[in-house]
């Protein structure tokens, strides 16, 4: 008999992006030599080290329970061990891949395999993951996990495990890398600062999951991890809160303690940046290489649409060219095809990043999240182009369908002002250049650059192949049948 039982947490692939390229139809139905390098750039993609590991697996298998063995299975390097011997799997699960997560949980039960469910997806639609689990963990997890181990332990699972208010992330919770195979990835150097998002923008789903108040960790929490963190790993730290700058008073005391340690590190932050001097400055003396920031749309009738209220359009220029002159590069993401743009957008996006000398651009296609507002009036409108009573036909990929229709531009129309625009944005010419003039962090931006050249030539080549299928359906039309 065992004297533990084993636990394995599980992190599925997404359909595209940076977990390979990959199209979303049967390879069978693409040329061979395009099928050919889509494999053989997977392959590298992978040997590349785009991905990171699973932070919130991290977290909890960072939690010690006597008698309770976890690991993590990471899918995008390995199958699913079914030979080996689980007490619990645990899945988590994102609305994006909810389906496939679904037909693991369900083959894992068949075979007799306890399955827990947790993540995004559980949390905005428990009910319609309970016939696929044996336990549901609601909620952010951080003091339910231990809970749940230890009622594994004595053989008293409850079916839902769901905290009643946010954990207190100023309880110190060190998180460990043991469960990590160092080499699969770009860094395991993987630090939270904090949860929660104070803005409300209505095609993002951080502040219904994580609230609009911003909750920290204790610096010296922090800061004693990334010692710690050192010790094992020499690579690039990455700094995953959504908006690291949030709380500016808090981010100087952090990042000015952290600039002996002289590491360097990647984030992600808002563009008022620009505007926080002091603490832009601060971010570059302790090692800041390179920023994500969500500019979304520089139309203003689009920013208001979408209550993306934390900079006006006029001032996003100024703050661009602070935070890159502070010598930091920047990933700039936009996203066509909001309630405010029209076929003169792609021109004002060009215009944009010629202006800014933005490092990675991201031209996203807007993503109608089930549970965000912007889905919920989507829906209301019939805009939506899949069955928005099935919340598992909505799927991750990389800009390479259509999910709703736009306001002002027609499906076909706009489709190839898409193709025009990616197409103009992202060239080998253009990656070089990029990477010669980044700032910080150049092979890093040449990489994605070039990464992203191939990825957009694979969106386009999926948007059309839904035009010449007819796969753009209609707008779905609520009836008496769809209930």
């Amino acid at each position: 008999m065992r004297s533990s039982k084993k636990v394995l947490l599980v992190f599925l692939p997404s359909e595209s992006g940076v977990d390979g390229a990959r199209s979303l139809y049967d390879e069978r139905e693409i040329t061979p030599l395009f099928s050919w390098f889509n494999r053989s750039l997977r392959t590298i993609i992978k040997k590349s080290q785009f991905a990171i590991p699973p932070l919130s697996l991290m977290i909890l298998t960072s939690i010690d329970v006597p008698g309770v063995e976890q690991s993590i299975c990471d899918m995008r390097f390995e199958e699913f061990p079914f030979n080996d011997t689980w007490d619990l799997v645990g899945i988590s699960v994102q609305t994006g891949m909810a389906r496939k997560a679904f037909d693991l949980a369900d083959k894992l039960r068949t075979a007799g395999i306890p399955v827990v469910l947790g993540g995004a997806h559980v949390t905005l639609f428990t009910e319609s993951c309970r016939p696929h689990a044996d336990v549901l963990v609601v909620g952010e997890a951080d003091d339910l996990w231990k809970e749940l181990l230890t009622d594994l332990t004595i053989q008293t699972l409850k079916p839902l495990y769901q905290s009643s208010a946010f954990p207190d992330l100023g309880i110190s919770r060190p998180v460990s890398k043991k469960t990590l195979v160092k080499n699969r990835y770009f860094t395991t150097n993987l630090i939270q600062t904090g949860r929660g998002c104070q803005y409300s923008c209505d095609f993002c789903n951080v502040h219904l999951l994580n609230g609009h108040t911003l909750r920290r960790r204790a610096v010296a929490d922090v800061v004693s991890e990334v010692k710690r963190f050192l010790q094992h790993d020499q690579r690039i730290f990455f700094f995953v809160d959504d908006s690291i700058n949030a709380d500016p008073v808090y981010a100087r005391e952090l990042f000015s303690q952290l600039v002996p340690l002289k590491i360097r590190w990647f984030g992600q932050a808002t563009t008022t940046l620009g505007q926080q001097h002091e603490l832009l400055e601060t971010f570059a003396n302790s090692g800041c290489q390179a920023l994500l920031v969500g500019i979304e749309s520089i139309e203003t009738t689009s920013r208001n649409a979408h209550k993306k209220n934390q900079n006006k359009a006029e001032e996003l220029v100024r703050a661009i060219k602070n935070i890159r002159n502070a010598g930091i590069s920047l990933y700039g993401s936009f996203i066509y095809g909001l309630d405010g743009d029209t076929l003169e957008t792609p021109a004002a996006i060009l215009e944009f990043i010629s202006q800014t000398k933005l490092d990675v651009p991201g031209i996203n296609i807007l993503r109608p999240i089930p549970g965000t507002q912007v889905f919920e009036r989507l829906r209301e409108e019939g805009r939506l182009l899949f069955n928005p009573h099935d919340v598992t036909a909505y799927r991750y990929s990389f800009g390479q369908e259509m999910l709703y229709k736009p306001k002002n531009i027609p499906l076909d129309s706009f489709i190839e002002s898409y193709s025009i625009l990616t197409r103009q944005v992202f060239t080998m010419k253009n990656a070089m250049t990029r990477g010669v003039a980044a700032p910080r962090a150049k092979s890093a931006v040449m990489l994605f650059n070039l990464f992203y050249t191939h990825l957009y030539s694979l969106s386009r080549h999926d948007l059309q192949h839904q035009l010449e299928k007819n796969s753009l359906k209609k707008p779905f039309c609520l009836t008496p049948n769809n209930f």
